[in-house]
């Protein structure tokens, strides 16, 4: 069962951060994430969750074969690690001195960037 949003949900993961896996079979492994899916709300993490795929032999690849690739992976079994700790941390959104809207980690109160 999809769901269905009118709006694209705000995450508290974007493309290029670092995160931890918390449930899963990557349980506490680390990686940087390559892409967000916001309707599906999946994530495709470097190097985790990886599945593998048969490649039928075409013009493009005549042998075919086997292939690893990353799957996604749901945003609530990823949380941002703070890059000043090294830790996982929760994420809070606040206005900046810009009345811009910024993540900041909930551990140490940085502004995280990106």
């Amino acid at each position: 069962m999809e769901r269905k949003f009118n709006k694209q949900p705000k995450l508290h993961i974007k493309t290029g951060d670092t995160v931890l896996v918390i449930a899963g079979d990557d349980k506490s492994k680390k990686g940087k994430i390559l892409s967000v899916d916001r309707a599906k709300r999946r994530a495709i993490v470097e190097g985790l969750n990886m599945v593998t795929k048969h490649i039928k032999p075409t013009t493009n690849s005549p042998q075919g074969g086997i292939e690893k690739k990353e799957a996604p992976i749901h945003i609530s079994n990823l949380k941002l690690v703070d890059p000043k700790t090294g830790d996982a941390t929760r994420i809070g959104r606040k206005k900046n001195e810009d009345g811009k809207l910024v993540r900041y980690s909930k551990i140490t109160g940085e502004v995280i960037n990106g």
